[in-house]
């Protein structure tokens, strides 16, 4: 009984270490005949694990989905991974909570040989605030929401949602993280506009069931396009300089995915760039260190009106 279960692990350990197996390749792994793994596959069957036949000459078995979770066999990197990843995981509404039990889980199951590795690591980590670029609170994402933008991508369908109150539709592309926040990068079906959308903002429709045909993103890099776009548009508060400096020279101050630069001439320059607030935008151009104009907000130049008052009367404090 010991050998049987023994060699069920060992199947099963082999089955997730890559896509698909033949009968004979595991029957050689194992030692055993092909017979003996047709049984040990019913077994595993009958536990709850869904491993599927393929037929044909390149046939053979592999695990496939099922309708619920069966436990997984980790090697012990893959566990240490696991259990330190669950530590660090952050972002996604709920996620800290299930992570937890997740993680409780694992470390019960953990062998003695591994666990003094996993508690060095993790006591000797801490992590400082993430939350420096900003004062406003780190927005959390729902997974349902991730979960709904990823199967669309995956599946190249149409994606239905509103957008901060907006009905909208793209073909989706990537998901990417930055800065503590998921953005979905989209193209509109009609009119080719290719947009980047906050998911925190996303408030998934029902499925189209509409595939399209893919394009290729202006300028073919994801991620530089999205840096580009969240300086535009992907903040709660916007902001437009005149700055009287060559567009060069503003460059060498910023990094370009939290601002977008325009040449007016050669001495003069237009900066468009966000943050979450007011006070997060006052911060940072104030740290230009060039002269400039602000276009709009009206709202920007009240609160830097106030800022020069109080650094004014700092200035002169002896």
């Amino acid at each position: 009984m010991a050998e049987a279960a023994a060699r069920l692990l060992a199947l099963l350990a082999l089955l997730q270490s890559r896509p698909s197996w033949t009968g004979p390749e595991l029957a050689g792994r194992l030692d055993v005949s092909t017979r003996t793994v047709r049984n040990d596959v019913e077994r595993l069957r009958g536990l709850g694990y869904p491993v599927d036949a393929v037929r044909g000459a390149a046939g053979g078995y592999r695990l496939g989905a099922g309708g619920r979770m069966p436990p997984l066999l980790l090697d012990d990197e893959e566990a240490v991974a696991v259990a330190i990843g669950l530590r660090a995981v952050k972002g996604v509404a709920g996620v800290a909570e299930s992570g937890a039990r997740a993680l409780a889980k694992l470390e019960q199951v953990l062998p003695a040989h591994l666990r003094p590795l996993v508690e060095a690591v993790t006591q000797v980590v801490d992590h400082a605030p993430e939350n420096t670029g900003t004062d406003a609170p780190d927005p959390e994402v729902d997974p349902a929401v991730l979960q709904a933008v990823a199967t669309a991508i995956r599946a190249a369908e149409w994606f239905r949602f509103d957008y901060r109150g907006e009905p909208t539709l793209v073909e989706p592309y990537r998901l990417l993280a930055w800065q503590r926040r998921w953005y979905l990068v989209g193209r509109e079906p009609e009119s080719g506009r290719w947009d980047v959308f906050r998911a925190d903002w996303v408030a998934p429709r029902m499925p189209t069931r509409r595939r399209f045909t893919p394009h290729l993103v202006p300028g073919g890099d994801y991620t530089a396009f999205t840096m580009r776009q969240v300086a535009a548009s992907g903040w709660n508060v916007h902001a437009r300089l005149r700055v009287d400096a060559p567009a060069e020279a503003v460059l060498e101050r910023i990094h370009p995915a939290v601002g977008v630069v325009e040449a007016v001439s050669d001495e003069t320059s237009v900066l468009v760039t966000g943050a979450d607030t007011l006070e997060t935008v006052a911060a940072y151009i104030g740290m230009l260190g060039m002269p400039f104009t602000v276009e709009s907000p009206v709202e920007l130049r009240a609160h830097l009106g106030r800022l020069a008052e109080v650094y004014a009367r700092a200035a002169s404090t002896r």
